[in-house]
């Protein structure tokens, strides 16, 4: 079986026939493109028979696995090896000239640019899709239904090492001007490590701002349990009253009513994730997902080319099929104008 149905084939029953886009975010037409496979044409040898390395973020490895899947239905010869071992991770194997597509659920940061311009790993940035960052407890939590920033980073921020309870959280809290009134519970916090691009985001998001004014360093308290499997943080959540964490939302929304999804107020009030509030960006920790493509590979590798090409024109769907927030028209697009291009450098960093 194709590393990347170990970890597809149980989160999705994949659907066997899928509608084309528009033109707009039809398949490419690049020099290496072969046109029996690029676009999703029905199979073909050359172009098809090779093989592309996929690493990178957990959260975005469903749809690049889904895709895939489809992409090698279509041309049998060809293999596609997609891994998730977390953004950080796969930015470094991808900076190091070890794999073709990086899957990020944060843009590449400088000093990873900075690493991929010292070894001449140069990049195409491609956003594929929105994601939101669930915040998770359990739902015997029956007294909480929104946290603010403030009862966040006095729960998991820097400053809360040692609070054995939500309501030990309480004082930091307060001080920090929330009248959120927080149980007396166990904390258990099971969320991503830093070697995830959600931890990343979410330090981003929720903690840096505080931590700054505060003069904190931007992290999570260091006596969290860190998984790497989004899957162990659900489970996490299931099993303990007094659980928190958080997630990409396509995760937790899967999980169904083993965990409660919390609102949360970004100074506006409190809103819930939902694809409609992840894609206005009034849910405010919300994130866009990306796939890196390397240029060298998509040059000398026309199965890398092909996959991609197939990314964005049927595979695109696969967005929704995950439980994932499909970018709009325009955005999808200009993604698309960034690949027929291959518009090299980072947009987003």
């Amino acid at each position: 079986m194709p590393s990347h149905q170990h970890r597809g084939a149980r989160l999705l029953a994949l659907p066997l026939a899928l509608t084309l886009l528009g033109a707009a975010c039809g398949g490419g037409t690049g020099e290496n493109a072969d046109p029996d496979v690029a676009g999703g044409g029905s199979g073909g040898d050359g172009a098809g028979s090779g093989t592309v390395d996929v690493s990178g973020s957990s959260t975005v490895e469903p749809i690049s696995s889904a895709v895939a899947q489809l992409f090698e239905e279509a041309n049998p010869d060809a293999v596609v090896n997609v891994d998730g071992p977390g953004t950080g991770d796969g930015f470094q194997l991808f900076c190091d000239g070890e794999t073709d597509i990086s899957d990020a659920s944060r843009p590449i940061s400088p000093e990873e640019i900075a690493t991929c311009e010292e070894n001449g790993v140069e990049f195409v940035e491609l956003k594929i899709a929105f994601d939101g960052i669930a915040v998770l407890t359990n739902p015997a939590n029956d007294t909480i239904a929104c946290l603010n920033f403030a009862d966040q980073y006095a729960l998991v921020g820097p400053e809360s090492q040692g609070f054995e309870t939500w309501a030990a959280a309480q004082p930091l809290a307060g001080e920090l001007g929330s009248n959120t009134e927080l149980p007396e519970l166990p904390l258990q916090i099971t969320a991503p490590g830093a070697e995830s691009g959600t931890y990343d985001s979410y330090v981003e998001i929720v903690l840096e701002d505080l931590a700054e004014e505060r003069e904190q360093e931007a992290e999570p308290r260091p006596d969290y349990s860190s998984q790497g499997d989004d899957s162990a943080i659900i489970q996490a959540t299931e099993a303990n009253e007094g659980a928190f964490g958080w997630v990409g939302f396509a995760f937790a929304d899967r999980a169904g009513e083993g965990v409660k999804i919390l609102e949360i107020d970004g100074g506006d009030g409190c809103v819930a994730p939902s694809a409609e509030t992840i894609a206005d960006g009034s849910y405010p920790v919300s994130r866009p997902l990306f796939i890196y493509v390397s240029a060298e590979a998509a040059e000398s590798n026309p199965t890398v080319a092909a996959y991609v090409d197939f990314y964005l024109g049927e595979g695109i769907d696969q967005v929704g099929e995950v439980g994932y927030v499909a970018l709009p028209e325009d955005l999808l697009a200009e993604t698309a104008s960034a690949w027929e291009e291959r518009r090299t450098g980072a947009k987003e960093a």
